[in-house]
C-alpha cells in the first residue's frame, strides 16, 4: 500500500536558556545527555526519530523550524528540560505546521533536599536547582500556543521510570502512526451505495478533508475482467489457502469454494492494481451475469483481505471502511458489524453482519457456509460464520454530522460467550458496563449509521488521541 513507501516521522527538541552555560559548568551536558534519553525511548517505539537536540536561542529555532520542515516530521515531542524562553518554541513549531507534544519531564520524582541544602555553593546549588526546573516554563509556551492557535498536548512526568508517562508517550506515537497510515491510505469504493440506505451516504470529499489519503472509484466491471484472466492453477491454489484458513462446511459445493476463490485472486489483484488499503463495495448485479457472478463470489476474498489489513466493507459503508481502518491500524483487527438484536435476559446486544469478517479476530476458526439465499441482496454462494474473540473489545463508528463535519464514536464492551445465531454470518454478544438499553439509547443519539466496526481490545484512549490529532470530536458512550 502507499503509505508503506512513506514512514511516520517524529520530531524532537529540547529547550534551554543560553545564558545559563557560562554560568552554571555541566548544566548544558546534563540537560544534553537527558535528551539523548527521550531521544532513545522515542526510537523504541518503532518509528523514525528527527532529533535536533538542545535549542536554546530564538536564531537556532528559526533553524530548527526549517530543518523540521525539511524533514517532513508528522508530530513534535518538545522536550522542556529547564527555564526556556517561549520564542525558543514560537518559530519551531509554525513553521513546522505539525501537533505537538510537551513533555514536561523531571529527571527525578523529587530534588533530593536534604543533600541540596548541604551544598555551599550558592551557584552549584542555583545550577542543581535549574536541572529540576522543567515545569516552569510551561504556562508560558501553552499561554503563546494558545494565542498562537497551535495545537498541542502536555505530558507530565518523570525522566526515568515512570511507566504512566512513557505508556502516554507510545500512546501519542502509536495515534500518530494511525494518523498517517490514513492520510495515506487509498479507499477502494467499488459499486455504489445500496439503495435507500440514507444513513450510509457519505461525502467523500469530508472523508479525504478529513482523513487525508484518496478514494479511487471502481467500477465492477473491472473485477468482473480481472476474473477472467484467473488461472485453474491460481483457483486450485486459493482453494487450498481457504480449506486451510477456513472450516471449511461439508455441505460447501466444490463449484462454489473455486467461484469464490476466483474473485479472491482477482481481488488481490485489484488491489494491487490500485494499491487499496481499504475497500467498500455494493452492487446488485441483476441483468449482467458476469457481475452478479462476481458480487455473490465476493465474500470469502473480501474475509481474505480484511484478515490481510485490507478491510473490506459491504453495503458501499465508507464511513465504516475508514473506522474498520483505524481500528486494524491499531492492531485491533476491525470487523464490519451492526445491532441484530437486544437479550433483554442476559443484558447483551447481538451485533453481526453478513458479507466479510475479520477472520483474524475471530473466536476460534471461522466456519465457511453455504447460502440459499443472501437476505436483501442478489444472488446465493458462501458466508462466513464467525464470532469475535472472547474478552474486550471497541466499537467504532465514523459519524457524518449536520454540518457534513466528521466524528468519532466509540464504546468500550466485552464479547461474551453464549448462545449465537447460527446463519452463515458473522454474531457476537456484547456486554456493556452501562447496560445494553442505555448503551443503545446514548449510542444511538449521536446519530451514527447502523453500521460500526468492532475491534479487540479497550482502545478508546487511543482513539481520542487519534481525534486531537485529526481535530475530530471524539464522543466515547462507555
Amino acid at each position: 500500500m502507499t503509505s508503506k513507501k512513506f514512514q511516520l516521522k517524529v520530531g524532537l527538541f529540547s529547550i534551554g536558556l543560553e545564558t545559563y552555560w557560562a554560568q552554571f559548568e555541566g548544566l548544558q551536558s546534563r540537560l544534553e545527555g537527558y535528551t539523548n534519553i527521550v531521544k532513545d525511548k522515542l526510537q523504541s517505539y518503532n518509528c523514525e526519530v528527527v532529533s535536533l537536540g538542545l535549542i536554546d536561542t530564538a536564531e537556532k529555532a528559526l533553524i530548527a523550524g526549517h530543518e523540521f520542515r525539511k524533514a517532513d516530521v508528522d508530530i513534535i515531542f518538545l522536550y522542556i528540560t529547564t527555564y526556556a524562553l517561549s520564542s525558543t518554541v514560537l518559530p519551531v513549531v509554525q513553521r513546522a505546521k505539525v501537533p505537538v507534544i510537551i513533555l514536561n519531564l523531571s529527571p527525578d520524582a523529587n530534588i533530593d533536599y536534604a543533600a541540596f541544602n548541604k551544598m555551599a555553593d550558592k551557584t552549584r546549588m542555583t545550577g542543581e536547582w535549574l536541572a529540576y526546573c522543567s515545569a516552569c516554563p510551561v504556562p508560558e509556551i501553552s499561554n503563546v500556543f494558545n494565542r498562537a492557535g497551535i495545537q498541542f498536548h502536555q505530558i507530565t512526568g518523570i525522566l526515568h521510570e515512570d511507566d504512566d508517562c512513557w505508556n502516554e508517550v507510545k500512546g501519542w506515537i502509536e495515534a500518530a502512526k494511525v494518523a498517517h497510515t490514513m492520510s495515506h491510505n487509498r479507499l477502494g469504493a467499488l459499486g455504489q451505495y445500496y439503495s435507500g440506505m440514507l444513513d450510509i451516504y457519505s461525502d467523500l470529499t469530508m472523508q479525504c478533508i478529513t482523513f487525508g489519503g484518496h478514494i479511487e472509484i471502481i467500477e465492477v466491471d473491472e473485477v468482473s475482467a480481472l476474473r477472467k484472466k484467473v488461472s485453474r492453477a491460481e483457483i486450485e491454489e486459493r482453494v487450498k489457502d481457504v480449506y486451510r484458513l477456513f472450516d471449511v462446511q461439508q455441505d460447501c459445493p466444490r463449484e462454489e469454494l473455486e467461484r469464490a476463490a476466483k474473485t479472491s485472486v482477482a481481488l488481490d489483484r485489484l488491489v494491487d492494481l490500485y494499491q487499496l488499503g481499504s475497500l467498500a463495495y455494493y452492487h446488485k448485479g441483476t441483468g449482467n451475469e458476469e457481475n452478479e457472478d462476481t458480487m455473490s463470489s465476493f465474500i470469502v476474498g473480501g474475509s481474505l483481505l480484511t484478515a490481510r489489513n485490507i478491510p473490506v466493507a459491504g453495503e458501499y459503508e465508507i464511513k465504516n471502511a475508514q473506522a474498520m481502518k483505524i481500528l486494524d491500524s491499531f492492531g485491533a483487527g476491525g470487523s464490519f458489524t451492526e445491532y441484530y438484536a437486544m437479550d433483554f435476559k442476559d443484558d447483551v446486544v447481538l451485533m453481526g453482519h453478513d458479507g466479510p469478517g475479520h477472520i483474524a479476530i475471530s473466536e476460534g476458526k471461522t466456519k465457511l457456509k453455504p447460502l440459499q439465499l443472501y437476505h436483501g441482496k442478489v444472488g446465493q454462494g458462501l458466508s462466513v460464520e464467525m464470532s469475535v474473540k472472547k474478552g474486550p473489545v471497541t466499537l467504532l463508528s465514523v459519524v457524518q454530522k449536520r454540518d457534513s463535519t466528521m466524528m468519532l464514536l466509540c464504546a468500550e464492551a466485552e464479547s461474551v460467550a453464549g448462545p449465537v445465531l447460527e446463519i452463515g454470518n458473522t454474531n457476537s454478544r456484547y456486554k456493556f458496563s452501562i447496560g445494553a438499553r442505555r448503551f443503545v439509547n446514548e449510542w444511538n443519539e449521536e446519530g451514527p449509521s447502523h453500521h460500526c466496526a468492532v475491534g479487540t481490545g479497550h482502545i478508546a484512549h487511543k482513539i481520542h488521541k487519534l481525534g486531537s490529532l485529526l481535530n475530530m470530536r471524539v464522543v466515547k458512550i462507555c
